[in-house]
């Protein structure tokens, strides 16, 4: 955690001698998210629709042309299980049912395009685990429940740091609103070792679609 925050200093830091021209701002919306990779078993998890929130600072580099955007977001990713049944390695029969919420701490440090109104940003992000709340249940062929994992917080078996990648594209008006479309994809895998879903999610890593809604401060800039 603390490398986390050396990287956030670091990085809201470095621009210090262009604080003058700097521009605060708020962003939030929806996160589609998934889980993608290398995985045995991809179409046992379904698409989530969660949210995301928090804070920008934007450093013009070449005036109405590029700047440097760090960001500091608070993101759920995660899925929903799919509620069809399935026969796991041992050849029985099993369906689960709920979803998983990943919450994140982020630290996207993009460059950003302008073309008139519209935007170009993409950039490396640097991700921390907060927690984990996992609502899976899980049922055998008859429906007895066999176990549940409802609120278990644990990061057990998880990275907690995932470094990853985001690019996407947007509009913004003259009075400092914009909305944006952003895919967020990870270089390295969040678990280390699948403890609840039976290998399943060995070599996943999150994909998520964010669509945002920002506001920079002051708007004129």
């Amino acid at each position: 955690m603390k490398k986390f925050f050396f990287a956030v200093a670091l990085a809201f830091g470095t621009f210090t001698a262009a604080q003058a021209q700097a521009t605060l701002g708020v962003r939030a919306g929806a996160n589609l998210t998934n889980v993608s990779g290398d995985l045995k078993n991809e179409d046992r998890f379904e698409n989530k629709v969660s949210f995301h929130g928090g804070v920008t600072l934007n450093f013009p580099v070449v005036e109405d042309f590029f700047s440097i955007q760090p960001e500091l977001l608070y993101s759920r990713k995660g899925f929903k299980n799919n509620s069809e049944e399935y026969t796991n390695l041992l050849l029985q029969k099993r369906r689960r049912e709920g979803s998983v919420d990943y919450n994140y701490l982020e630290l996207p440090v993009l460059g950003h395009f302008n073309a008139g109104p519209v935007y170009f940003e993409f950039g490396p992000q640097l991700s921390y685990l907060l927690s984990v709340n996992n609502k899976t249940e899980l049922y055998d062929s008859d429906g007895t429940r066999l176990s549940s994992e409802t609120d278990a917080k644990s990061k057990d078996g998880l990275s907690e740091f995932e470094v990853g990648y985001a690019a996407g594209l947007g509009f913004k008006a003259s009075n400092g609103i914009s909305l944006g479309l952003r895919y967020n994809g990870a270089f390295s895998d969040f678990v280390k070792e699948d403890l609840n879903f039976e290998g399943d999610l060995t070599n996943a890593r999150h994909s998520v679609f964010m669509l945002t809604l920002g506001l920079r401060f002051p708007s004129g800039n």
